[in-house]
């Protein structure tokens, strides 16, 4: 064969197929492009025919079908955050599309790359009130990253290659589809999937300023009382190893956010807790009293900061982060560093002097002493008769050796998990920070382990948030997956409780909450479960949920006005933190 002739049958081979396929199935082509291995959702008429297209391809894209929208939408998160995937949900209009909105705004306010596709009713009847139509792009306009509604199927694969590009690339989040009836049906010239890779007038990453990195490296080598607070940004950026070479050269003590935590091994030597209102001592106090304070991937929101006007008033801050629009925000910066932390981390690694800070360092395990005196020991060690939830997350991390996921819900189960849970690697700690949604632990714990299948996962859930999605038992028992639920039931709505007893002189309005036998219920599921309330059968039944195989729900009664401590009031700085 002649060069011309071979050139010609390159060409030839080059050019794309085409295929007069529905809106449907390029909807299904799409995905499968995109790697997609798993879809949480729930059919209904609207999204009928995409549930056709995707019967035939059964094979390779899994469908787990759950028992709500706000469960679909919660499984993907934790899919998302546990693989470090774009999470994919589906779901049919009307109801089925505004029962994600809490999962949308979760997913927003935390950065969880996700991509939701509903259904719709036909376009000829969009804006008739028709049967199950709900305006839901202007319903989900604010807790969207980007939104758009298909009328025309040709519109499918570009909408979906900027859809999948704009949830996954710079700061992470939420996209919805919403894709007409007629769309999905409609037949067109099929040419193939392309990935987008670029969009006009969209950067995800902002350019790096070198100078601001000079200048950042020079307020750093000349501090002598620096302090690292670092968010879950080090984790979308994918940005551990950077992030570890940075704080080991520098020597700087570290603190993380609630969703920092597991970016570095909690029993790191510089690692000093937890930020935030229920935050450990240290770092609380000390941050009104370094000279320097370096945010990385973290947003100063008002749980971490408590009152702007009294929060590192004495620091020269410098605050690294991907999106410009967090700089200057909450907490003004002395040095601005935008940029992805992976790109950013290494440059400001390099200019820096390898240094320590033993006297500084000290002074944070100073504080940890006085905290274990007055609150950690009495949680983790208690006297009484009844359990602590602390103790029980103490005997998991025996058991565990810090190498499971843990995925709380929210409450004081949830603070105290986060303040006493032990990891040894990252995307380990997964809890809904931002929003604060009870209901999210239970499906994002199922969504987690198809997101990390050789991992343990464990459930840590309040009896009050465990009611609020619990029909998703159902959505085990059919899959099949293996997950560790564990309740720690005060019967009580245990952080409201809290509140109310230091805030409001113990007027207990409408905080205790009766409960199912969680027990019974758990086995018409015919999900492995057992009770215990005796300190000498905890570890024990401890043992047996984490060894069992298959799913397994533990329920742990604790006491019923057990306190979380530390705690910033609100209204309050950080460096006020209460110790009882």
């Amino acid at each position: 064969m002649s060069t011309l002739e071979l050139s010609a049958e390159k060409a030839k081979a080059s050019v794309k197929k085409t295929e007069n396929i529905s809106g449907s199935e390029a909807v299904i082509k799409a995905l499968m492009a995109e790697h997609v291995s798993t879809i949480f959702g729930y059919p209904g008429g609207a999204i009928m025919p995409i549930y056709d297209a995707l019967y035939d391809y059964q094979n390779q894209l899994h469908h787990i079908l759950v028992r709500h929208e706000q469960g679909a939408i919660h499984a993907a998160q934790g899919f998302a955050r546990s693989s470090g995937n774009v999470g994919v949900v589906f779901a049919t209009s009307g109801p089925g599309a505004t029962n994600l909105v809490t999962g949308l705004a979760d997913a927003m306010i935390d950065s969880t790359p996700l991509v939701c596709i509903t259904g719709q009713v036909f376009a000829h009847l969009l804006g008739t009130d028709a049967f199950q139509e709900t305006d839901v792009i202007n319903i989900t306009t604010p807790v969207t990253k980007w939104n758009y509604q298909v009328t025309d199927a040709t519109e499918i694969p570009s909408v979906l290659a900027k859809a999948f590009y704009i949830a996954k690339s710079g700061r992470p989040g939420p996209v919805l589809i919403d894709i007409t009836k007629n769309a999905q049906l409609q037949k067109f010239d099929f040419n193939g999937y392309t990935t987008c890779t670029h969009i006009r007038s969209y950067r995800p990453k902002p350019i790096v300023r070198k100078e601001y990195i000079q200048e950042a490296a020079n307020i750093i080598n000349g501090a002598e009382k620096p302090f690292v607070v670092f968010g879950q940004g080090v984790i979308l950026g994918k940005a551990e190893k950077e992030f570890k070479e940075f704080l080991e050269k520098s020597g700087i003590p570290a603190a993380w956010t609630i969703l920092g935590m597991s970016a570095i091994p909690t029993n790191h030597p510089l690692a000093t807790g937890m930020l935030g209102m229920h935050g450990n001592y240290g770092p609380n106090v000390l941050t009104n009293e370094c000279d320097v304070l370096i945010a990385v991937g973290m947003r100063f929101d008002d749980r971490v900061t408590g009152r702007l006007d009294k929060y590192a008033k004495q620091a020269k801050v410098i605050h690294l982060d991907i999106d410009p629009a967090e700089i200057d925000k909450n907490v003004k910066s002395t040095v601005p560093v935008w940029g992805d932390c992976k790109e950013t981390l290494p440059m400001l690694t390099e200019l820096i002097k390898k240094k320590t800070y033993p006297q500084w360092l000290q002074r944070f395990r100073n504080f940890e002493k006085d905290e274990f005196e007055v609150c950690i020991n009495n949680e983790l060690n208690p006297t009484s008769d009844l359990l602590t939830m602390g103790e029980v997350i103490k005997l998991l991390n025996e058991l565990t050796k810090g190498e499971s996921i843990i995925v709380t819900d929210v409450g004081q189960h949830q603070m105290v998990a986060c303040r006493y849970a032990q990891f040894t690697q990252s995307k380990s700690n997964i809890t809904s920070g931002g929003l604060g949604t009870m209901g999210f632990a239970l499906p994002a714990a199922i969504g987690a382990k198809f997101g990390a299948p050789n991992r343990t996962v464990v459930a840590v859930i309040g009896d009050g948030g465990f009611q609020m999605t619990l029909q998703e038992l159902g959505t085990i028992m059919q899959c099949g997956i293996d997950i560790k639920i564990l309740i720690l039931n005060n019967n009580f709505l245990g952080m409201v409780r809290q509140w109310q007893q230091l805030f409001n002189d113990k007027r207990y309005s409408f905080v205790d909450i009766s409960s199912p036998d969680f027990v019974a219920l758990a086995k018409a599921y015919n999900i492995e479960s057992q009770r215990v309330s005796d300190r000498k059968n905890l570890k024990t039944a401890l043992a047996e949920m984490l060894n069992h195989t298959g799913s397994y729900l533990l329920e742990v009664k604790v006491g019923k006005e057990n306190n979380v401590f530390p705690m910033v009031p609100q209204g309050c700085s950080v460096a006020e933190i209460r110790l009882k």
